[in-house]
């Protein structure tokens, strides 16, 4: 199954990462290929995204379920293609080294279904990975800057 995940250590306090974290609203604009994303309730939102899957291009929109939401570590959730036929589901987990240090670990799991499947599922392993280094790399840089924290 394609999935991707990727730690990355911020300058910070747990408090201040799942401040940011808590509201998707300060992180999915950082999401790579984001165009938009609506709450439907605190717990569910439609995502839209640029896709660049090989010679495919278009735009892919899904339904995200928060599954669990554990204050600072832990938010994980399901993902199912509202235009094409995706499931999925991933977390977002904090962990406290230091009072001033925190591992950021981004997780990632999405399966093509249907007819292309198989095709799609062999270039998603390549691209979620990717993903999912470049949305940590882009949250933990944010969290700084905002914090004052530059690299």
């Amino acid at each position: 199954m394609p999935s991707g995940m990727h730690q990355v250590e911020v300058h910070l306090p747990i408090e201040n990462v799942w401040d940011f974290v808590k509201d998707m609203d300060n992180w999915a604009p950082l999401v790579p290929g984001y165009i938009g994303h609506q709450k439907m309730n605190e717990r569910r939102s439609t995502w839209e995204f640029k896709s660049d899957i090989g010679i495919m291009k278009k735009k892919v929109s899904l339904l995200i379920d928060i599954t669990e939401w554990n204050e600072p570590n832990l938010v994980t959730f399901n993902l199912k293609g509202l235009n094409e036929k995706f499931t999925g589901h991933g977390y977002f987990k904090a962990e406290k080294i230091r009072s001033n240090m925190t591992r950021m670990t981004g997780f990632l799991e999405i399966v093509a279904e249907g007819a292309m499947g198989s095709i799609v599922n062999n270039i998603l392993k390549a691209s979620i990975p990717k993903t999912a280094e470049e949305m940590a790399i882009a949250i933990s840089g944010r969290l700084e800057e905002l914090n004052g924290n530059l690299r």
